[in-house]
Formats: structure tokens, sequence, C-alpha cells
């Protein structure tokens, strides 16, 4: 069965009037207004709102699968079951049906519509704490279900809790949270890998991660919400949430355990085989290799969709991470990257998603161009390492500054030094290794300065800036033209920064002009409101988006005025805002820059916000 036809299934499933889901848009895989994550990485993400009580537009019932990326278990790529870019299958009730609905359903789902075998399937409930009883109520509904005491695993707040902020000890007062309850496919006695496992002298379950298991589906109960530090209350609206990765079920139907055999990935290993001359399958170690860039090239295609360019900040910098891991794995098993080779290895990924499809020139090329760049660093940095190893050792520091000038991967030194019949001591790991933490630091401390105070910030100050970042984005329409629009902003408690497209630098009478134009709107105090509406109606109301942005079918409208027809400015927002504009304070615009062919930005304070 095809990973299409599961996608399928599940919808169709769900959407039955029987179950009477109702299907919703995933919503966009890159987040341009949250400061606290760049992407998302689960379908619930999105509904945190609904699932603390507000309605949601689209009825309790929801169904849909989204694209997501866990940028966490990067360096658990490599295996057979980890990936950074996955969909993920997910069904909600929003304070309608609960455990005794949602439990057989999943159930049947699996065995009847996808015809996994009953004997395989394992779950795990949660086994209490002090603060939450043992999850009984499940238990006793996979017995009654068919599923017998040996294959019903209790499990703590480790591995059968889910909160935001993590246990209940260490939930944030106001959260929500609950047990949950995980399904997992067997695949047989014979593959387990006991010397990789924490658990070889043990009995293999479910959790062990010696590779007979592989978890397909997890069903959250959240209903709980913190109330103090030492307290947890029942919530009123009692929720279901769950999450089924579409890569782990496909490879349970097609019982391998190698999500890489799947159709999701099979034509690229292939392609892979074909260019390479290497067989997946044979080694463990070029396995890896295959998996780490089928993996990595599928997730860098999806964000630069997106339209995300590579570079060196925030999207920019995973893309770009992600594709030159990926020509590092390549140069490993001894392709040779030419120009638009990369793309080529890759091209049968337009037929998993529409989105790459539909953007694949300009995909192809920002791909092309990202790693043949990258190529030739490498290059570069084996030129140097050889020159470096005819004169004698190579040590950490000499390693480390191949990494930091040339980006040249110490795993491609050693590998190097090897085959050469050199040594790398363990003091020279060292000497890399703290070279290495303090450029990491380094890099941690700047971005923190990057994300301080940003749009996940609900402050006064963030609020005024942001609200402020509409009025500048309707001034300069209606100063430049209605073209202008917004590529990028980031708003800190002290300022402003905010991108968009235009040709050339402005003169000082069209700064000075979208200055005085805020800072009336501010002089006028208007109200500022917002409406929810569907994603075509606030279309029709000419409201300003992000055009490369993928929408829910709900959005909120911000609008700056009495009323929406008349509004100054009205956008699809979510952020923070001010109620009237007088709270700002009196703008200025301190200083605009061309920071591209075609881009423009600006800093802009509030000296009253």
């Amino acid at each position: 069965m095809t990973a299409k036809e599961v996608r399928e299934k599940y919808i169709r499933y769900f959407t039955n009037p029987f179950r009477n889901h109702t299907e919703i848009e995933p919503a966009s895989l890159v987040l341009h207004d949250d400061g606290s994550t760049l992407f998302t990485s689960a379908g619930m993400q999105p509904l945190v709102p609904y699932l603390l009580g507000k309605p949601h537009p689209m009825g309790k019932r929801l169904v849909n699968t989204q694209p997501s990326i866990r940028l966490q278990d990067i360096e658990e790529v490599g295996d057979n079951r980890h990936t950074t870019f996955f969909e993920m299958l997910g069904n909600w009730s929003l304070g309608d049906y609960f455990k005794k609905d949602q439990l057989p359903w999943i159930y049947d789902f699996f065995t009847k519509e996808l015809g996994l075998a009953k004997e395989k399937l394992w779950v795990s409930v949660f086994e209490g704490d002090k603060n939450v009883p043992k999850d009984m109520e499940s238990y006793e509904l996979w017995k009654k279900l068919g599923i017998p005491d040996e294959r019903i695993y209790f499990y703590g707040t480790q591995k059968n809790w889910w909160s935001m902020t993590g246990s209940p000890d260490e939930m944030q007062v106001g959260h929500i949270g609950g047990p949950d309850s995980e399904i997992f496919y067997d695949f047989g006695e014979e593959l387990k890998i006991h010397e990789k496992s924490p658990y070889k002298e043990q009995k293999c379950h479910p959790n062990c991660e010696c590779g007979r298991f592989l978890e397909i589906g997890n069903s959250v109960f959240i209903q709980y919400k913190k109330v103090s530090d030492t307290k947890l209350e029942e919530l009123p609206q009692k929720n279901v949430d769950f999450g089924g990765g579409l890569e782990r079920v496909t490879a349970a139907i097609n019982g391998n355990s190698d999500v890489f055999r799947t159709d999701l990935f099979a034509p690229t290993i292939s392609n892979l085989e074909e260019f390479t001359g290497v067989k997946y399958g044979t080694l463990e170690k070029t396995d890896k290799n295959f998996r780490i860039i089928a993996d990595h090239m599928r997730a860098a295609l999806y964000i630069t969709a997106e339209g995300v360019t590579p570079s060196n900040k925030l999207h920019g910098y995973v893309a770009r991470r992600l594709i030159r891991r990926s020509v590092f794995r390549l140069k490993l098993l001894g392709f040779e990257l030419g120009k638009g080779a990369i793309s080529t290895l890759v091209r049968d990924y337009v037929n998993n998603f529409d989105l790459i499809k539909n953007n694949w020139p300009k995909v192809k090329d920002q791909i092309n161009i990202e790693a043949v760049k990258f190529g030739e660093a490498l290059e570069r940095g084996l030129k140097k390492l050889n020159l470096l190893m005819s004169k004698g050792k190579i040590d950490g520091r000499i390693a480390f500054d191949l990494y930091q000038t040339e980006g040249f991967p110490l795993e491609l030194t050693l590998e190097i030094l090897e085959e050469n019949g050199m040594s790398f001591s363990d003091i020279d790991r060292k000497v890399f290794e703290d070279e290495f933490d303090k450029h990491k630091n380094l890099s941690r401390t700047t971005s923190a300065g990057v994300f301080k105070g940003g749009l996940a910030d609900d402050s006064r100050e963030v609020a005024c800036l942001h609200t402020a970042a509409h009025l500048l984005l309707a001034s300069l329409r209606k100063v430049l033209g209605d073209q202008i629009v917004q590529k990028g902003q980031n708003i800190t408690k002290d300022r402003a920064r905010f991108d968009f497209p235009y040709s050339r630098k402005l003169t000082g009478e069209e700064v000075k002009k979208v200055e005085d134009m805020i800072n009336d709107v501010i002089k006028k105090d208007l109200p500022v409101n917002f409406i929810v509406m569907s994603k075509e109606e606030a279309l029709a109301t000419g409201a300003i988006h992000t055009f490369n942005e993928k929408y829910a079918d709900t959005v909120k409208v911000y609008f700056v005025g009495n009323s929406l027809e008349a509004s100054f400015s009205k956008e699809f927002c979510g952020g923070p805002h001010v109620k009237k504009t007088s709270e700002i304070g009196r703008v200025k615009i301190n200083k605009h820059e061309k920071i591209g062919a075609d881009l423009i930005r600006i800093y802009l304070t509030a000296e009253n916000g």
C-alpha cells in the first residue's frame, strides 16, 4: 500500500458520516510570526487555542495530515525510523468524544481499514503518578478490544504523558496536558538489535528501542490544567489529540521496519544507488548516508518550496544546514557533485507534494546553487587537508580551523586520516570538541539576541511595535504602491525590523511621508480590532496577507479603524496588538537599507511605546 493510499484512507475514515470529522487545511510548515519556533512540529500545534477552549469555526471534530519538522531529531537520523521531516496523521475532539470512542476507532482503522494483524499490535498506557491516577480506563478499553495483558505496558510521565512543558511537576501554571496511549507495531523478535538497546539484559518491550517495535500512533487525552505550582485540575473540556507518522504507518503496512523502504523514499534511494554505484542495504555505514540524504533533502525541498532561501539565519540556516549535511554524505559515498546533480538525485520528491511540484523550477535552482557552493568549499578543504597531511600530524585545532573556515566536517577529516594510515588521538578530539563548544555557545548567544522579545512575547512593547509594523506596511503601500508586501519581520521590545521587496532605497522625502502617515494614524487614536472569518471571506475584503504562506481555513483579520470596510490597515495576523493606536507612542524610522538585489529593510522604534 502506498503512503498516498494510507493518507486518503485515514481522511475518508474520519470524515465518514458515522465519525463525522471535518477535514481542515494543514498549517504552513514555515512559521514567520512565532519567535519561539521556526517550524510546525505537529498537527496539534496550530490548534492549541482550540484545545484551550476557544470554539473552532469548523466544529468539534477535526482531521488532517500535517507536514512537520522536528530538528531535535536531526542527530538521530540515520537509523531505520527517525526523520526530521514527516507527515502527521491527526484527528481531534475538542470537548466532544473521548477515550471510549477514540481507542476503538483508531484500533478499527489500523486493523480493518489498513489490515494490520491484531497480534502485531502492542499498546502502552499511563502508569500514574502522585498528581494523576493510573489510566485504568484506557487499559480496560484495550482489554475489551482484544489486546491481552502481555501486550499492554504501563509507563510513566517520560513516555505516556503529554504537555507543552513536560511532566505534571514541570508544567507551567495555565498549561494543559494529559495521559496518552501509544500503539506499536511488532516486526518480530528476530529484529531485536540488543547491542543497541539500553535494555539488552532485560525482557524486550515496546519502548526499548531495540529495533523490534515501531510506534505508529499516539492518542493524547488532554484533560488537565495546571492551576498552581503543585496542583492540577480536570478541564471542563476534555480533548483528544491523535498523531500518527505517515512514514511509520506505511512501513508497518508493508511489513518492513525501515521507513526508507516505503514509496515515499524508494525512488530517491534508487537514484542514489544508480548515481553512486553503492547498493542500499549492504552495509550499515553507507545505509546511514543514504537515509540522511533522503530525509534531509526531502525536508530542504519542502522548506524552499514555502519560499525560504538557504542563508545563514533562521529558516534559511536550517535549509542550508540540511542541504550541506546531504552534500557531505554524498561526498562520503564518493559522489562527485556537479551543477544540477543534486536536484536530479531528488527529483522524484515532486511526486510527494504538490507544493514542491508547483514551485520546482525555483526550488531546483536554490538547492543546486547551495549544493555546488558547499561542494566547492569541501574541495578547498580537502586540498588544505592533503597539504597539511603531507607536512605531518593533523591535530584538533587544525581540524577545527578546517571546519570553521571551509565547513569541512570532522567526520570527513577522520575518514581521510584513517585511509592514509594516520591517527587522531583522544586529546586531539577533545581539543576539537572544546573549540566546537565555544563556537556553539557563541552562536546560541547571538541567536538569543535575535529571538529576544520576538512575537511569542506578548509584552506591551512588542504589541506596540507589532501594531506599528501593520501601520508601516499600510503606509508604504499608500506611498509606494500596492505591490509592496512583507518579506520578513522581527519584533523585539526595542525595535521593529521590517523587510519588503523594492528595487531601490527610499528617498528622504518618501521616508518622511511614510513616518508622518503612521504618526497621524497614531494621533487619531483609532481602535484596533480583529474579526475571525473564513480564508475566502478574508481574501475578499482585500486584507493584506503573505502570498507564499499557507493559511488555515479560518483566519484572524486585524484592522485599524472604526470598521473593516473603512480601515487604514487590515491584515491576516495572529500576533499581539494594542487596543488603540495612541498606545503606540510616536514612531521613528531610524534606518533603512538595501539588503539584497531587490530587498529593503526598515528599522522602526516607538519613542513612548
